[in-house]
């Protein structure tokens, strides 16, 4: 699977890190849980749309964050806010995403070594046009800047496809006896 990573850091750019209207943001749909984090900075600051609050891990690497889709759900990108002049040893260096239908058959589709990032990351997860599908995300914090031991995660942003080859569409009618069944009500 041919995967791309960009690092945004303009100011202009939208909250998720993608421009335009190709894609729309899915994380609401997903359960997400983590693999350990201090009190008050778990998933409620990770997912709040707020660049100033973060989860923060605590325990031992890998640091994960898993989420589950209640079905196979289409994934164009996901999208990792890091900002290392604010967070320093906290601020991730490696990180693996992994995707499967469940924890315990999860595999590494993208590795990604980082660089003192400041901004966005958007890590393309199809193959060409076409979306990975799948039940499971991780991202999993593999090592931190400085040697860090543990992490903070500013924002996270999952990204589908605006037209969604698994969703059923509603065939056009020309007729008006056929057209009248055309919506549900």
């Amino acid at each position: 699977m041919a995967v791309r990573t960009e690092d945004f850091s303009n100011a202009e750019q939208q909250i998720d890190g993608i421009s335009g209207e190709k894609y729309r943001e899915i994380g609401d749909q997903a359960v997400w849980s983590l693999s350990s984090c201090k009190p008050g900075f778990g998933v409620e600051q990770l997912r709040d749309g707020n660049l100033e609050t973060y989860w923060q891990s605590d325990g031992p690497q890998p640091h994960l964050i898993s989420i589950q889709f209640r079905r196979k759900t289409a994934i164009q990108n996901i999208c990792l806010y890091a900002d290392y002049k604010a967070d320093e040893s906290y601020t991730p260096s490696k990180i693996s995403i992994r995707a499967g239908n469940h924890f315990h058959d999860l595999h590494q589709i993208e590795l990604i070594e980082l660089e003192e990032p400041s901004g966005w990351l958007t890590v393309s997860l199809s193959d060409g046009d076409k979306p990975l599908r799948t039940y499971m995300l991780q991202v999993a914090v593999l090592a931190n800047h400085q040697n860090g031991r543990d992490t903070h995660m500013r924002q996270i942003k999952i990204h589908a496809p605006l037209t969604d080859s698994g969703t059923y569409k509603m065939p056009t009618f020309t007729s008006v006896e056929c057209a009248m069944y055309s919506t549900i009500k």
